[in-house]
């Protein structure tokens, strides 16, 4: 199996996701129509609010993983189409509540639903989302996986909390901010490749190892977000390029240009982050490009890749675990 580890720039070379879709392509389109009946709501403001964000361009890569695990371990029935429909309705919920404390105004190109309907509207219908997973979740009637999806809603909240405290803090370390994404971003990766094996029944070994995967395929993409963060264009990768650090938000980037860059550039980086703002953007770009900060970041997400590449060789060859291995390669390839 290759390993993806060299250093190379993250281009325009990722995978078509169509292409990695195709083997579970008829699963995901009966995903959209049960999340289209399942977001219905008697209160008209709910179903605006929902319809804005989940049919705002997402990539569906947390229910294409439920679907490829579970069609991995030789899943025929159909609650996986239930679950991937819950994982995609848990992580809106987080998208949500994360633009209302960040106060984002732009998300995959268009306006925040906040920025649309007001934050008090945005928080509920989070809410909204989050109760309605676990309605659907009591349908499913697996204990087992209330149980992981009960403990991945808990991980969630905590890094979230995590990162806030986080926020404005040019100290944290690349391991407080690891715990983060591992947390907030990951652990939803993780849960979906999971809650597929467990619905098929596979071996608990089948189970940990597609687990690790999804755990370091979440990490590999978050990372990669960091880099698209300096080096994205903003129609390209669907938000304002620097919005991290308009957030205060001190991501792994400028943590490593910290780390070895020359005491004028820490500084600058000092003051954007507990400063927050853009307007420090240019130089705060030129300080991480030229400390490699990017190049070292794009190498910690091929590393956490591998690390997901390493875990499905656990798993019985299938189209549906080439379908995952190509999805590590897509999420360190993309340019969105």
């Amino acid at each position: 199996m290759a390993r993806l580890s060299a250093p190379r720039p993250i281009t325009a070379t990722a995978l078509n996701l169509d292409l990695i879709q195709q083997p579970v392509a008829v699963d995901l389109k009966a995903v959209d129509r049960l999340i289209e009946a399942r977001l219905q709501s008697q209160v008209a403001l709910v179903n605006q609010v929902a319809q804005h964000i989940i049919y705002s361009g997402g990539k569906r890569l947390r229910p294409l993983v439920v679907l490829l695990s579970a069609r991995a371990f030789g899943y025929t029935g159909t609650r996986h189409i239930e679950l991937a429909a819950i994982v995609e309705f848990i992580h809106t919920a987080t998208l949500l509540h994360d633009d209302v404390v960040d106060a984002s105004m732009l998300r995959r190109g268009q306006e925040t639903a906040n920025a649309v309907f007001g934050n008090e509207a945005s928080v509920l219908v989070g809410d909204f989302l989050y109760s309605r997973s676990f309605q659907m979740m009591v349908d499913i009637a697996s204990m087992r996986i209330m149980e992981i999806m009960a403990d991945t809603t808990n991980v969630i909240a905590e890094g979230e909390v995590l990162q806030l405290l986080n926020c404005r803090d040019p100290d944290t370390s690349e391991a407080r901010y690891l715990k983060v994404i591992r947390s907030k971003t990951a652990k939803l990766f993780e849960a979906a490749a999971q809650v597929g094996a467990v619905l098929s029944g596979a071996a608990i070994r089948h189970e940990h190892a597609v687990a690790a995967f999804g755990l370091h395929l979440g990490t590999a993409y978050q990372l990669v977000d960091d880099v698209l963060d300096y080096r994205g264009a903003s129609e390209t990768i669907g938000k304002n390029v620097g919005d991290d650090l308009a957030e205060g938000k001190p991501t792994l980037p400028l943590i490593q240009a910290m780390r070895i860059g020359t005491a004028e550039e820490k500084s600058i980086i000092r003051q954007a982050i507990e400063n927050g703002g853009r307007d420090a953007i240019d130089r705060v770009v030129d300080a991480v490009e030229s400390t490699g900060a990017i190049a070292y970041t794009a190498r910690a997400a091929a590393a956490e890749a591998d690390q997901a590449l390493e875990a499905l060789s656990e798993i019985p060859p299938s189209e549906y675990r080439e379908a995952l291995e190509s999805l590590a390669e897509f999420c360190i390839s993309r340019t969105y």
